[in-house]
């Protein structure tokens, strides 16, 4: 089953039929119903075994908020290379997430970065504007940040926060000397931070042709929230950067594989595209019932790299289909969805009772 999924991963564009994924997760939900109690738990509470279901789109999605409840993993928490957390922005517990298998996480980061970020496929430096894997091992964006560093990085790639402190003056000194091209990646408020500090010193930068850049998350919890047309805007005043060379990541600590909203280089209309192994469903609020095209709904991701945890995944962002992939419209606000909570009550009860 591995092989498959990695064999999805490589997949070219166009390559990788509707069968293949199909098969390989229904492999995958059977292998993660009989290993992951909880999960399999969850799903009889929703009539569904693997016996019942013939495609993937009948495989339950596990909503994101039992990983702050329970272990959800297919093998004991002890034997897990990593154990990643998110960022608990929104005041409930942080989820967790545990990876087993950091050759397939590997393999599922480089292959869909590169075919965005790098496409010309060369090494390149880069300025990563998060704490590092050491310092953060807890953070699946940092150690998302230190694989694409081994893996497409030059020598001089170096983080540009430490300690929780961004280097802003460090950084805008490296950033004037470039002679070649460079890619930033960040949080979208480090990237705030940082032009807040060139505007007030009144110091615009022009990177290099070819430098692009990779930011990631939104503004919720923070002082103050940017539009991605703004902040798309101040890109190119401030570093020299054209849209099409500015690409936004959506990811989760509860996933392994990524989204990207574009390749870099390349103009068009922007939309998170999913690699070969990932696939979407956008689904009602309160009924759990895909929507109709063009309505916005619930997200739900199917991802395959996710062997020992879980590949379906319903998250509490709210997106709608567009051509090729989905526009993101935040998140849901106040409580969870109805739709939602009812899913859960027969997992919060088996915990609540210690089953």
């Amino acid at each position: 089953m591995r092989e498959k999924i990695v064999n999805l991963i490589h997949a070219k564009k166009g390559d990788a039929s509707e069968k293949p994924f199909n098969e390989t997760a229904l492999l995958l939900f059977r292998y993660q119903f009989d290993r992951n109690a909880v999960y399999r738990r969850f799903c009889l509470s929703q009539g569904k075994d693997p016996d019942a279901v013939r495609s993937w789109e009948e495989i339950p999605p596990l909503p994101v908020m039992a990983f702050k409840l329970a272990e959800i993993a297919c093998r004991p928490l002890r034997e897990a290379l990593r154990v990643f957390q998110s960022s608990g922005t929104t005041g409930r517990e942080k989820s967790r997430h545990a990876l087993f298998d950091l050759g397939l996480s590997k393999e599922a980061i480089l292959t869909n970065f590169g075919r965005h970020l790098i496409p010309e496929g060369k090494r390149i430096r880069m300025a990563i504007l998060t704490p590092s894997s050491e310092a953060a091992p807890d953070s699946s964006l940092s150690h998302m940040m230190e694989v694409v560093r081994h893996g497409f990085g030059t020598g001089e790639s170096r983080y540009y926060i430490e300690a929780g402190r961004l280097h802003s003056e460090r950084l805008a000194t490296d950033l004037s000397r470039l002679r070649e091209p460079i890619v930033l990646l960040g949080t979208s408020f480090s990237f705030v931070h940082f032009i807040d500090f060139l505007q007030a010193q009144a110091r615009p930068l022009s990177l290099p042709e070819g430098s692009r850049l990779m930011d990631t998350g939104g503004f919720k919890g923070k002082s103050r929230e940017i539009p991605r047309e703004k902040l798309s805007a101040l890109y190119m005043e401030y570093l020299g950067l054209l849209p099409e060379n500015c690409i936004n990541e959506y990811g989760m600590a509860e996933m392994t594989s990524q989204f990207y909203d574009g390749i870099a280089g390349e103009k068009g209309p922007r939309a998170y595209l999913a690699p070969p192994q990932l696939r979407t469903r956008i689904l009602h609020p309160e009924t759990l019932k895909p929507v109709r095209k063009g309505e916005i709904g619930l997200l739900a991701h199917y991802d395959l790299a996710n062997i020992d945890s879980v590949m379906a995944i319903l998250t509490e962002d709210l997106g709608r289909e567009t051509e090729g992939g989905f526009l993101l419209f935040g998140r849901t606000s106040g409580s969870p969805p109805k739709g939602c909570s009812i899913t859960l009550d027969d997992l919060l009860q088996t915990e609540a009772r210690g089953q």
